[in-house]
Formats: C-alpha cells, sequence, structure tokens
C-alpha cells in the first residue's frame, strides 16, 4: 500500500514540474490521477473504467509552446468537468485522458498512437501548433478516431483525412484579416515580414497575408526567416530596417515573438508589429512588455464580448481557476463541447458514427463564435482584431468570413 501511495506521489511531482506554470483551479470538482508512461506525463482526469467515455488529449503542457497547452486543458477539463455535471454523455460520464507531446512532433505522434490503438478513446483533442496536429491526424485517420484540433489554422490540418476536424478558421481567413486590416484599418502600404521556416502555421499565414496584402494595394518590402529557437534576430530586423516599413508582420509564437519586439525596439525599429493567434498568451506580456504595447494581432475571441455566453464561461472559468481564460483556452473549451455535443447525437460511440455527428455541426454557439462545420471539416466564423496595450489585449474590430 505504502508503495503505490509513494508511486503515485512521485508521478505527480513528476507532472508539476512540466507543468509548473499551469493554472490551477481555485476548486475543482473532479478526481485527478496522474501516471508516467514512457517519460511522457500523462494526466487522467476521472480514472476511466467499463461505465465512462473516454476522450483523449494531446498537448504542450511543457517545452516551447508550454503556456498553449496549459490554457487549452484548462478549457477542456471546464468543459468536461461541466458535461459531467450534467449528467455525461448517454448517461455514463466522461473521462480524459492527456498526453504531453513536450512541443514536439514526434512527441505528438507517439501520443496519439497510444490514444487510438492503447487507450481506445472515442474522440482525440489537440493540438495547437498546426506541425503537431499534423504528425497527430495520421494516426487518427488510420485508426477512425474522430480528432478536433482547438486551435490549429493551417489548412493541411483537415486535409489529412475525413476524420480530422477543427472548431478555429484556418490560414487564409486569418491571413485574409490581418491583410485587411493593415490595409483598411490602419492604411498601411508598406510591410515586412518575419516569418519561422520551422513552422507551418507561419509559413500559412505569410504565403496568404503576402498574396492578400498585395491584392489590396499593399507592397511587402521584406520578407526575412528565423528558425525556431533562435535567439538573436538582429540580423533579420537589420535588414528589414533598411526598407523603412510602416509595420512588421510576424506570424509565430509568443515564445519567439516578445524577443523579437524587444530587439526591433533596440535597433530603432518603430513599426507596428502584426500578428496572429499564436501571440496569444500571458507569456509574451512577460517577455515582450513595452515593446509589444500598440501591436495588433487577430484572434478568435475577446473577454469583452458582452453576450451572454461568453461572460457566463468566463464567470465560471474564473470561480474554477481564478483568472481569465484566454483564447487558447476558449477554443479548447469549445472543441470538447462540439465533441460532447456530437457523441450525444451520434445513435451510437463508434468512430464512423460520432464522426458523421461532428461533421453536421450547424450554428453551434461556442464562447469563440457560432461554429459551423463546413464540407472540408473546418469551422465557418469570425475574427477579433485585439490592440496590446499595457500588458492587456484590447478589442478593436471584428471581421467576417
Amino acid at each position: 500500500m505504502h508503495r503505490i501511495w509513494w508511486s503515485f506521489l512521485a508521478s505527480f511531482a513528476l507532472l508539476a514540474v512540466a507543468c509548473e506554470k499551469k493554472t490551477r483551479p481555485a476548486e475543482s470538482s473532479s478526481n485527478a490521477s496522474v501516471t508516467t508512461d514512457a517519460g511522457t506525463p500523462v494526466l487522467a482526469l476521472a480514472p476511466p473504467d467499463n461505465e465512462t467515455i473516454l476522450i483523449g488529449e494531446v498537448g504542450s503542457l511543457s517545452g516551447a509552446e508550454a503556456a498553449f497547452g496549459v490554457s487549452t486543458n484548462n478549457g477542456v477539463t471546464l468543459a468536461i468537468n461541466q458535461a459531467n455535471a450534467e449528467g455525461g454523455i448517454k448517461g455514463r460520464k466522461i473521462s480524459l485522458k492527456v498526453y504531453d507531446d513536450q512541443s514536439k512532433p514526434e512527441e505528438a505522434a507517439n501520443a496519439a498512437t497510444r490514444l487510438v490503438s492503447q487507450d481506445k478513446v472515442k474522440v482525440m483533442l489537440g493540438e495547437v501548433a498546426s506541425s503537431n496536429s499534423l504528425a497527430m491526424a495520421p494516426k487518427a485517420q488510420q485508426g477512425q478516431v474522430p480528432m478536433i484540433s482547438p486551435s490549429s489554422t493551417n489548412p493541411k490540418v483537415t486535409e489529412v483525412g475525413d476524420y480530422i476536424f477543427r472548431v478555429c478558421f484556418i490560414d487564409p481567413f486569418q491571413g485574409f484579416v490581418m491583410a485587411k486590416f493593415a490595409s483598411d484599418n490602419l492604411k498601411f502600404v508598406k510591410v515586412a515580414i518575419l516569418k519561422d521556416l520551422k513552422s507551418d502555421y507561419s509559413l500559412g499565414l505569410t504565403e496568404v497575408f503576402t498574396r492578400k496584402f498585395t491584392e489590396m494595394g499593399g507592397k511587402v518590402v521584406s520578407t526575412e526567416a528565423y528558425s525556431k529557437g533562435d535567439t538573436d534576430f538582429r540580423a533579420q530586423l537589420t535588414a528589414i530596417r533598411k526598407e523603412k516599413p510602416e509595420a512588421i508582420y510576424i506570424p509565430g509564437y509568443y515564445s519567439d515573438v516578445g524577443v523579437i519586439a524587444h530587439q526591433a525596439r533596440e535597433l530603432g525599429l518603430k513599426a507596428v508589429l502584426l500578428g496572429g493567434d499564436g501571440w496569444d498568451s500571458e507569456k509574451l506580456f512577460e517577455l515582450g512588455g513595452k515593446a509589444i504595447d500598440g501591436s495588433y494581432i487577430s484572434n478568435h475571441y475577446s473577454a469583452d464580448d458582452p453576450s451572454p455566453r461568453v461572460q457566463k464561461f468566463l464567470q465560471d472559468f474564473k470561480q474554477a481557476y481564478g483568472a481569465v481564460p484566454d483564447a487558447l483556452t476558449a477554443m479548447g473549451y469549445d472543441a470538447a463541447r462540439v465533441a460532447i455535443e456530437a457523441m450525444r447525437r451520434a445513435p451510437n460511440l463508434t468512430g464512423p458514427a460520432i464522426r458523421d455527428a461532428i461533421a453536421g455541426t450547424k450554428n453551434f454557439p461556442g464562447v469563440s463564435g457560432t461554429i459551423t462545420i463546413d464540407e472540408h471539416r473546418n469551422a465557418v466564423k469570425s475574427s477579433v482584431v485585439m490592440e496590446i496595450i499595457n500588458g492587456r489585449q484590447k478589442y478593436v474590430a471584428t471581421i467576417n468570413p
């Protein structure tokens, strides 16, 4: 008995180290158990048995995009706890098994394989980073397990197969949103781009923004590149400075953007910084400080939205976690709710039946917008543009499809 207890404590400590920055609930209605599997931390919410319905999640709970994974998991967990309080699915409780992919595509693929082959989950949720979702998707497709990405915006993700869905808008729309805002609202005509060569997300946004901004009469005066993990961006920023752009579009993740912003200001670059949902993390404000003030990003939702469903979500999350949810949390919440509602509607809980039910999602009242899944398994929805001021995001505009 003592050995089992100490094993539990040791496993819990491993997870705590991996997720030390995770927002902890003020009060939790779940009984979480933790194990470790092949060095990958695993969180099981409401440990599964023969009577529960198991949902799997793959997320970056450690590594470069850990803030994304933690935020998303908080939203997923809240949705499942609420669903269980309402009676679960078809009279059965829901349990959640989460694998940490350490922000690595190869680990995401391994985790997806475990969820499909070993854990036999009914639905898989994840990932945020498009590169990680692209690594997971073939495993889900082959196993006929429906997969819903909360926030991967690269179009290739759902092109993997008919079991792969998302509840976010895709890069062509997000790239269009910022191109339109830069051209119509900010009246910019000269923009530079600094892209991440190792990120499918960044490359996709770069291609669409460039094409749309040019079509609108603007000019991309410089396109520079870096690779994920770089820490010195001065050479690229110096090349950009020579072209005197009005703005720099940086379709990257918060972990790089904060450093880039600091170095841009150190070099005297006064151009407005533009970005996408990859910036959305409290960590951005820690890394970027005042250097990112006056920047604009496209995003999925705004906590300033006065609609009753958004305000109820905010209230519920604050009660559970003692914090204000970010867009990644909202997307995780919506992904889990779409999956749960689809399983409630499905005639049975086989992969094909759940797949068909998810595909039939129309006008779903998400907290990140009203969600309709189109014929390509993408969500049709609006985007908001947020301005970063004094360490917070301020709602500026809504751009519709």
